[in-house]
């Protein structure tokens, strides 16, 4: 078998210092190293090196096949690094790596915290709002930001969103001669000569207990945009535990409304697509993904269904928010794959009706689910019921 012809190597900022001999090996008989104008120098690319094009692309790399070539990445190229989009598309026998440890692993090591406790977030063209499913009290965070002012960025960000309070680490140059760590609060956050490359460490210790989301669904009501037209918070959980998310997974959320369902789904590890047929809610949905940080893994289609599923790719499970019609169950079981999971809650009695004719044709559960909530009544209290509603789960 013949040696790869890609060498992915990690490199951290002392450069050539810090690589073992393995890595040199390869850099010594490469023809060709791709890499980023500072890790370039890091290693005297000199003519052999080859800046990566903007906008990043892995073609110029890929037309190497055949000839002794090194991509450089920082640290460990696996983690959010472009090993993985290389080896993607490549025959394993193709590639080797070398890593060395990255922000994370140096980071962790600085501050004498266990890496598998850590929420580790790369932030440099990534949302803020992805913070807000990890800071809770007692929670560890690293995110790694693309330059300085972003620090400050983030300190605006914590402490608009109720966590002033978390600690932060600023790390700058991690492993090189020029490293640097400072320590302060979000809330009393002065620093105005950071530099990249830069990584933060978020230590929430000092978080108030009822300061940040809880872990399962079934969020309050006040923790979306919304107008009005929201699956409230126990319904949310019930539907939720019924549609039963699995990381990677999509769902279709037919009638999206606010979209919790939807920012539910994926803080669950899925993936979503929300229709709305409302101009209004559409723009709701679209500021609860940006609040959550969900653009990656949640889109907002403005439309009705059937209409506006017809492009769209299949799901591994559907919930329709206002019960739907026999025509719409019908399309659905001509289109969906078997096995694909259905959840339809229904308030109204046309709806009703169609969930039952559901059930009777196709098996499932059909569950009543009346909710009651205590509320003052005079000068006592007594139970102020929610409209019933009919919920109809099972699979395609």
């Amino acid at each position: 078998m013949s040696d790869p012809w890609l060498s992915i190597v990690g490199l951290g900022e002392d450069g050539l210092d810090g690589l073992p001999l393995a890595s040199r090996q390869v850099l010594d008989r490469a023809g060709v190293i791709f890499g980023g104008p500072r890790h370039l120098d890091l290693v005297g690319a000199g003519r052999r090196g080859q800046a990566w094009p903007v906008p990043f692309d892995i073609a110029p790399v890929l037309a190497c096949r055949g000839r002794a070539t090194v991509v450089l990445a920082s640290g460990d190229p696996f983690w959010f690094g472009a090993g993985s989009m290389l080896a993607e598309r490549l025959a394993p026998e193709e590639w080797q790596a070398f890593p060395v440890p990255g922000t994370v692993a140096l980071l962790c090591a600085r501050l004498g915290w266990r890496i598998e406790e850590v929420t580790a977030l790369a932030l440099h063209a990534a949302p803020f709002g992805r913070l807000r499913a990890a800071l809770v009290r007692g929670a560890r965070v690293v995110v790694t930001l693309r330059d300085g002012a972003a620090v400050g960025d983030l300190a605006a960000w914590l402490c608009a969103n109720g966590y002033g309070a978390v600690r932060m680490v600023v790390a700058e140059r991690l492993g090189g001669p020029a490293e640097r760590l400072r320590n302060i609060t979000a809330q009393a956050y002065d620093l105005s000569d950071v530099s990249a490359l830069v990584a933060v460490a978020l230590d929430a210790a000092d978080l108030a207990p009822e300061v940040g989301l809880s872990a399962t669904p079934g969020r309050p009501e006040t923790a979306f945009a919304h107008d009005g037209q929201i699956t409230k918070a126990p319904m949310r959980a019930l539907t939720l535990a019924a549609l039963a998310p699995r990381a990677g997974e999509l769902l279709w959320d037919i009638g999206g409304g606010s979209g919790s369902v939807s920012v539910e789904w994926c803080l669950a590890g899925g993936r979503a697509i929300t229709i709305e047929p409302r101009a209004d809610r559409i723009e709701n949905i679209r500021a609860n993904i940006d609040s959550y940080g969900l653009g990656a893994r949640m889109q907002a289609v403005h439309g009705a269904a059937p209409e506006a599923l017809a492009d769209l790719p299949l799901p591994e499970a559907v919930f329709i928010g206002g019960g739907g019609s026999q025509a719409l169950h019908d399309l659905l079981w001509e289109r969906l794959a078997p096995g694909t999971r259905i959840v339809a809650n229904a308030v109204t009695l046309e709806s009703e009706t169609a969930l039952m004719r559901l059930h009777e044709r196709h098996g499932g559960q059909l569950l009543r689910i009346d909710i009651a909530e205590a509320q003052p009544l005079g000068r006592m209290r007594g139970w102020s019921p929610s409209r019933p509603q009919l919920q109809w789960s099972g699979r395609r």
